[in-house]
This record gives structure tokens, C-alpha cells and sequence, in this order.
């Protein structure tokens, strides 16, 4: 078992940049990826950005692109979102996610991930 806390959401205004952080703990040292996604009130779960834990290698959203970086650090166990230039429909409850085991999935799909963090508010005012 994995388990998952987001934290570092809050509200701020358009143009300005905020930090998620996600730590884990449990069953951790053979992660394959880990991801956040997010979700508006009325939308569906929409994929932010993801990381290979191994390599480091990253994915992002078009709509997120340029404006927010993913990012990892192995002795805390945690993975962090940083988020700048944001914009209003960037508001939404933030979830990390995490995938234990292999998958065939893709990157930017849900079902790829195992284990869910319960999710951090994030309010872009204008």
C-alpha cells in the first residue's frame, strides 16, 4: 500500500504561482510514476502532469505547459507541482496519484495511477 497527502494548495491571484507538494509513504521504493491530475466542480479529472520516478522524465498538459513544472525529491519521498502564471480556470481541487505496479496505460490517463492522495484546493482569483 501506497498512501498519498497532498499539501500546499490556497487561493491566490491571477499571474501569481503556487507550490503542491505530495508525500508519500508506504510501500514506496518501487514506484514507477507518479501524477497529478485535477478536477472543477461539474468536469471531469483532468491530467496536470506526470514523472517517471526513475528517470525523471516528464509529461505535462497542453493547457499547462510552459507555466508549471513537475518535479521529484527521493530522500523526502515526495513529489511537488510548481505553478506559475495562473490563471482562473486553473482553479480546481488538485489530486496527486501514483502508480505502483506496471501498467499499459498511458501517462495521462487515470487508470494508469493506483494509489490517490484526497486532494488540495487551489482558487485562482481574477
Amino acid at each position: 500500500q501506497v498512501q498519498l497527502v497532498e499539501s500546499g494548495g490556497g487561493l491566490v491571484q491571477a499571474g501569481g504561482s503556487l507550490r503542491l507538494s505530495c508525500a508519500t509513504s508506504g510501500r514506496t521504493s518501487s514506484l514507477y510514476s507518479m501524477a497529478w491530475f485535477r478536477q472543477a466542480p461539474g468536469n471531469e479529472r483532468e491530467f496536470v502532469a506526470a514523472i517517471s520516478w526513475g528517470g525523471g522524465s516528464t509529461y505535462y498538459a497542453d493547457s499547462v505547459e510552459g507555466r508549471f513544472t513537475m518535479s521529484k525529491e527521493h530522500v523526502k519521498n515526495t513529489a511537488y507541482l510548481q505553478m506559475n502564471s495562473l490563471k482562473p480556470e486553473d482553479t480546481a481541487v488538485y489530486y496527486c496519484a501514483a502508480q505502483g505496479y506496471y501498467s499499459v496505460s498511458a501517462y495521462d490517463s487515470a487508470s494508469r495511477y493506483h494509489f490517490w492522495g484526497q486532494g488540495t484546493q487551489v482558487t485562482v482569483s481574477s
